[in-house]
């Protein structure tokens, strides 16, 4: 080939190299861990409205909560949404874990159930009402209760209260604890039990339908959305906060829930 065509060979080549089109960058895909469930059907949700603005999610159901804060740890997901906020500050100080809330996501409301009353107004002095004999689900409950103007407690007891913390009971209810399984058999003895949503499920009870008193969306027992601290400046985390506080999931969350999830936000 004669040295002018070899150069105009060469030069077309070139051309054709830098006008060729872009080949497409792989998207980052998150990985969220959830739990079975409405936090699964709802992250499905988010998924959906988040792909629609660039954010690609991959939705990973664990069938043991327990390992999922382990699995955000060691980088095995990139995300988390199962837990309640107090539930979070436990395992990072039990386990070292380098974890944040980044925002609210739902609330599954502890409930107050009755098969004796219609409403709290019929509540008489000196009732005897249930509550779990657990700490935690022992302090969410009279937590409810004090929302309700039942009892009040020692500011100082916070999310941690207990009976023993109890300032004023006006209707001198005498509050029995028991084990979450038992509660919903202690609704035929007592004047109403304090029955967390997991076991109302289990029951057949939803709050929105069948309770007489009902958690608030902002409780401090709010559901969160949890990255690893050195994520949380990163800009895939504020595009999924923002998928999740949209009008879409929020309308998703209505409707398929009404308040048997709660939304925060």
């Amino acid at each position: 080939m004669k040295p002018r065509l070899i150069a105009a060979a060469a030069a077309l080549m070139v051309f054709a190299t830098l006008h060729q089109p872009a080949r497409a960058v792989q998207a980052q895909v998150i990985r969220v861990g959830v739990t079975p469930g409405a936090q699964a059907q709802i992250m499905d949700e988010v998924r959906r409205v988040a792909a629609t603005h660039g954010l690609a999610l991959d939705v990973v159901v664990f069938d043991k909560p327990g390992t999922i804060d382990a699995a955000l740890a060691a980088k095995q997901i990139d995300a988390a949404s199962f837990e309640d906020a107090p539930s979070l500050d436990t395992q990072r100080k039990q386990h070292d874990y380098a974890l944040t809330g980044v925002a609210t996501t739902v609330t599954f409301p502890v409930a107050l159930y009755s098969r004796k009353l219609a409403n709290l107004g019929q509540l008489q002095r000196g009732a005897t009402i249930a509550i779990p004999d657990d700490r935690e689900g022992a302090a969410r409950a009279l937590i409810l209760l004090q929302n309700y103007t039942l009892i009040t407690f020692k500011d100082s007891a916070g999310l941690h209260a207990t009976t023993h913390d109890i300032t004023s009971n006006r209707l001198n209810l005498q509050i029995r604890q028991l084990p979450r399984a038992r509660l919903f058999d202690s609704l035929n003895s007592v004047a109403f039990a304090v029955i967390d949503s997991d076991e109302a499920a289990r029951a057949g009870l939803y709050p929105a339908r069948d309770s007489i008193g009902l958690e608030d969306a902002r409780s401090p027992f709010a559901n969160v959305l949890t990255v690893r601290d050195g994520d949380r400046s990163q800009t895939w985390v504020t595009q999924l906060v923002s998928a999740y506080h949209s009008d879409d999931v929020a309308h998703f969350i209505l409707t398929r829930y009404q308040d048997s999830v709660r939304r925060p936000w």
